[in-house]
């Protein structure tokens, strides 16, 4: 339960590459199999103008993107929990050529209305000694596991409008979010004024595969060259995308992450009233985080399972994520060990 990383690949994901295996095509995305995966993709984010980028890291489409969406002298500003910030070894400030990633606070992993009004008033715009204000950057599913609404992007986008600012979407666990919503994809991202996302496979079940999107054909910008110049233009591009295309196919996406999401409310709802763990944030997707006593700690390692615990101002803190193929037996397991 470390990671939904750590889980295998979707049966499915597999065939595809597999299929891909037979004959030549053109390398580096000038393949039909390529152009086609943008096109599922404009038909999922029901957009026509709509640019799509196959990568395989996460960590590349939201540096990348961020790096196209922002001059060298912005300020970028994102939660102090997120991932663009605490987790990606200064990528975003790299490939931006300096720009500087703002931390905001807000509860349960979500940057609040007053306090983006607030950081973006401490900046005086036009003022060479400032950096000037250029983007946020959300993830949905957050780092916390908590996911906006459709509402609360929309709220965050119109104060960025204002403001003349772009949006981006860190989509890791993008299809946790929506499977818990409930909403289509467009409502979730650029029917709110979200400019970019980092859409995110690899987590639900695909080898390695990720796509950065970019709603407003005009500001993919300088991505291709970004894209090339960072190592990331992969050579045979057609594994990628068929990966994509199988993995939205038959909503196998919605279907992965129904799944995820059903094991951590299952967990959740078996150890809600338990002594021995607490959890620390709502439970609304595949991720959770649980204050877990000492004793309770050993006796699940002592049982081979595996999670990352961290220290936070005294308080220990450890990290549970259920994946796509999370048996439910070894959730049952989990709870009979914290409740025995």
């Amino acid at each position: 339960m470390r990671s939904d990383n750590n889980s295998g690949v979707s049966p499915e994901i597999m065939q595809a590459i597999i299929d891909q295996n037979a004959g030549d095509t053109e390398a580096y995305g000038h393949d039909e199999i390529t152009e086609k995966c943008e096109s599922v993709l404009q038909s999922l984010f029901e957009n026509d103008d709509l640019k799509a980028f196959n990568l395989i890291s996460g960590t590349a489409a939201n540096s990348l993107i961020i790096g196209t969406l922002s001059p060298t002298f912005g300020a970028i500003f994102c939660h102090q929990d997120s991932h663009v910030y605490g987790d990606e070894c200064g990528a975003n400030e790299f490939q931006t050529g300096g720009a500087k990633l703002i931390p905001l606070k807000g509860a349960n992993g979500k940057i609040t209305v007053s306090e983006l009004e607030d950081a973006i008033d401490r900046f005086i715009i036009g003022e060479a000694h400032h950096s000037q204000p250029s983007m946020l950057s959300i993830a949905n599913t957050t780092e916390a596991g908590t996911v906006y609404t459709p509402d609360e992007v929309a709220t965050l986008s119109a104060v960025l409008k204002k403001h003349n600012l772009k949006l981006h979407m860190d989509g890791a666990r993008f299809a946790n979010a929506i499977a818990r919503v409930g909403c289509s994809p467009a409502e979730m991202t650029w029917k709110v004024g979200v400019d970019a996302i980092s859409f995110g496979t690899t987590k639900n079940g695909t080898l390695g595969a990720e796509a950065a999107i970019f709603f407003n054909n005009c500001d993919d910008g300088s991505f291709i060259y970004r894209r090339m110049r960072s190592g990331h233009l992969v050579s045979k591009m057609r594994f990628i995308s068929a990966q994509i295309i199988a993995y939205l196919e038959n909503d196998l996406w919605l279907k992965n992450a129904y799944h995820a999401n059903r094991m951590a409310e299952k967990l959740f709802e078996g150890l809600k009233d338990a002594d021995g763990i607490k959890f620390s944030y709502p439970v609304e997707s595949n991720v959770m985080f649980a204050e877990i006593d000492k004793a309770v700690h050993e006796k699940l390692w002592q049982a081979g399972f595996r999670f990352y615990t961290r220290n936070t101002a005294g308080i220990s803190s450890s990290r549970l994520v259920t994946a796509f193929n999370t048996d439910t037996s070894l959730i049952d397991k989990f709870i009979d060990i914290v409740s025995t």
